[in-house]
């Protein structure tokens, strides 16, 4: 389960270390980062997304709904590797859909984790850790 508020560096190029305890929730050294229902990433583990995908891809394509979740879930979703120490690139489509710029905050959500520019979390939560 993600649980926590985290403030890690986010480096030039995009790339971000994990936090240790957001890494041990991912059982691995791969995630599914895509956009979020709200103006952050969403980060899953592999086997998580699976799951949560699944469960989506029952609503018929034939349905706004079903067409539009997949959308929103499949279109900007990718599959990143975790070096050794935890660290992934977030790609510039996802940090500007977030607006995402330099400081970030990265909150566990139960069963997923979302990365946040830190003024859009504050606007949005209206609290800081």
């Amino acid at each position: 389960m993600f649980l926590g508020t985290f403030t890690p560096v986010l480096a030039s190029t995009g790339q971000v270390a994990l936090p240790s305890k957001i890494r041990s929730s991912l059982g691995g050294d791969r995630a599914i980062i895509t956009t979020g229902f709200d103006k952050c990433v969403n980060g899953f583990s592999v086997g998580d997304w699976n799951v949560i995908a699944q469960s989506e891809l029952v609503k018929p394509l034939s349905t706004p709904e079903g067409r539009k979740i997949r959308h929103q879930m499949f279109a900007n979703a990718i599959e990143v590797d975790l070096d050794d120490q935890g660290r992934c690139v977030i790609p510039e489509s996802l940090r500007k859909f977030a607006n995402i710029k330099t400081q970030i905050v990265v909150v566990g959500a139960g069963d997923h984790f979302e990365i946040w520019d830190k003024d859009e979390w504050l606007s949005y939560s209206g609290t800081f850790k």
